[in-house]
């Protein structure tokens, strides 16, 4: 796995960030987010994955990331959240999912919520409560993580947000409102940067991470 990107701010929790699809690390500098939190009072460092979400074929390849980096930090930081737009939102889910105690929290920005076949057999059984996976499904990566949804920690701090007109905006409310009530939030605009910047925003307005 590509070493990651740390912007260190010698904080004392750490949010480990992970690209959406097609996404390079530095777009969040490129964006202004970490500008936005060297503007702020607020004193958390940030490492960004550098791996491909598209690239990702399941949790296992984010070992390295586990291992080498997430092992360590959780013994240095006094907070390890999760995070990342759109896929990568997923896959720090799923990451979590895998590896319960991994992290703290999770901040998620425009979260995937899987492909129209997933959430249409989700549908079709009655919705999350009434569905139950079967062996084939829990071969894949999406229906293991609504498996998990259906009963994530409940008292896991959560940040979720995403735009109102994003074309994934009826998955991704299933999504979030499976986590507890007050941590989701929508914003104007749709599966694109203004939405995310402005979530970034509301997410350092909340101060979950870097305060005293």
């Amino acid at each position: 796995m590509a070493q990651p990107r740390w912007h260190l701010r010698q904080g004392k929790d750490l949010l480990v960030l992970i690209p959406g699809a097609l996404m390079p690390a530095d777009d969040f500098v490129a964006e202004g987010l970490l500008d936005a939190l060297n503007a702020s009072p607020l004193s958390f460092d940030v490492m960004v994955s550098t791996q491909d979400p598209l690239q990702i074929r399941g949790v296992a390849d984010f070992d390295a990331l586990l291992n080498d980096e997430l092992r360590s930090a959780r013994m240095h930081y006094r907070k390890l959240w999760l995070g990342g737009i759109s896929l990568g939102a997923f896959w720090a889910m799923s990451l979590l999912a895998a590896h319960p105690g991994c992290a703290d929290g999770l901040c998620l920005m425009a979260p995937y919520p899987g492909s129209r076949p997933t959430l249409n057999a989700i549908a079709r059984a009655g919705g999350l409560t009434h569905w139950q996976p079967d062996p084939v499904q829990l071969a894949d990566a999406e229906f293991r993580l609504w498996q998990w949804l259906k009963s994530p920690p409940a008292a896991m701090q959560v940040f979720a947000g995403y735009g109102e007109d994003d074309r994934f905006a009826a998955g991704m409310r299933q999504l979030v409102d499976c986590f507890a009530p007050g941590t989701v939030c929508t914003v104007p605009g749709g599966h694109e940067w203004p939405a995310w910047r402005s979530l970034w925003m509301r997410f350092l307005e909340r101060g979950c991470l870097g305060g005293a």
